[in-house]
């Protein structure tokens, strides 16, 4: 089970969100949702995503930096050995990209599963972490890809004023940063601000991670060195290692055969490629092997893969 961190700051009080304010929420992100899916507004560079039924199947996605609110329905999520669940009584705060599994576990068509994903740009955190950290960033526990913690009512009532700024299409583009910055601030002034601070400040550990993960996503299907991906990230080969564990839960080498294993089963769904094929095209040099692997990672074989 993943460690569950604090949102809130120092001397704010433990509040649970408004039922008042997920209500609207929730109101707000169907008008913009209008079937199940992943809808972007693209004017604001936020995501909303919906659900209307239950998955027994997990599903892979790569994390990306962000802030996630569920102000109904839940989600699973899966990373290496660890799991949580969020939905309206606990937030998401992803600090990296991660390969995760996801399973939307509490949805119907009455009530949806809506998901607000608010993305951190590093650079503009960056400015933020330099008002809130003048004299330099705190040092904190391990940097993680992903933080879990109690909603913060604060953060959520932020959301929703945002969401009725471009429900009213009135200076949306003045205003929602604005907004994204208040929530931003909070954040980094909550007892997990210090490792948040992390991803927006230059030449951070995670930040070396996350040029690997780019590199890794670019080259799945090569053989990898990790000397040459130390490299790549500017550390020596042993700091490489401990920190991507520490920050992914995964080696390198287990970080890339996740990505061509969901390659491959997307590509043999699409059933363009016959299983050989698409062995060799993610990179595989056995048949074999990779039968053996995929059907470790999704409990079938991918002889039995059906589009």
């Amino acid at each position: 089970m993943t460690k569950v961190v604090n949102f809130h700051s120092q001397n704010e009080p433990m509040v649970s969100p408004a039922e008042e304010d997920l209500r609207e929420l929730t109101r707000l992100l169907a008008k913009y949702a209008p079937h199940d899916g992943g809808f972007d507004l693209a004017e604001c560079s936020l995501h909303v995503v919906r659900s209307s039924v239950m998955y027994t199947e997990q599903t892979y996605t790569l994390s990306q930096p962000s802030i996630c609110i569920v102000p109904q329905g839940a989600k699973h999520v899966t990373l290496a050995q660890d799991s949580f669940e969020y939905d309206q009584k606990r937030m998401v705060v992803y600090a990296a990209e991660v390969p995760i599994h996801v399973r939307v576990t509490k949805a119907s068509a009455d009530e949806p599963y809506y998901c607000l994903v608010i993305p951190i740009n590093p650079k503009a955190l960056n400015h933020l972490v330099l008002k809130v950290f003048p004299n330099g960033v705190p040092k904190c526990e391990k940097t993680r890809a992903i933080y879990v913690g109690e909603s913060n009512a604060r953060l959520v009532n932020a959301a929703r004023r945002m969401m009725e700024i471009i429900e009213q299409q009135e200076d949306t583009d003045l205003l929602v940063p604005h907004v994204i910055d208040e929530i931003l601030l909070r954040l980094l002034r909550s007892e997990v601000g210090p490792a948040v601070a992390k991803i927006g400040v230059t030449d951070s550990k995670i930040e070396k991670v996350s040029n690997a993960i780019s590199w890794i996503k670019a080259h799945f299907a090569e053989t990898i060195k990790i000397e040459d991906l130390a490299k790549h990230a500017g550390m020596s080969t042993s700091s490489f290692h401990i920190h991507f564990k520490d920050v992914t839960q995964l080696s390198p080498l287990q970080f890339q055969k996740i990505l061509r294993l969901q390659k491959a089963r997307e590509l043999l769904r699409s059933n363009l490629l016959d299983v050989t094929s698409v062995a060799f095209q993610v990179g595989y040099a056995s048949a074999s092997q990779f039968s053996r692997e995929y059907t470790r990672e999704f409990g079938v074989s991918p002889s039995k893969e059906t589009p």
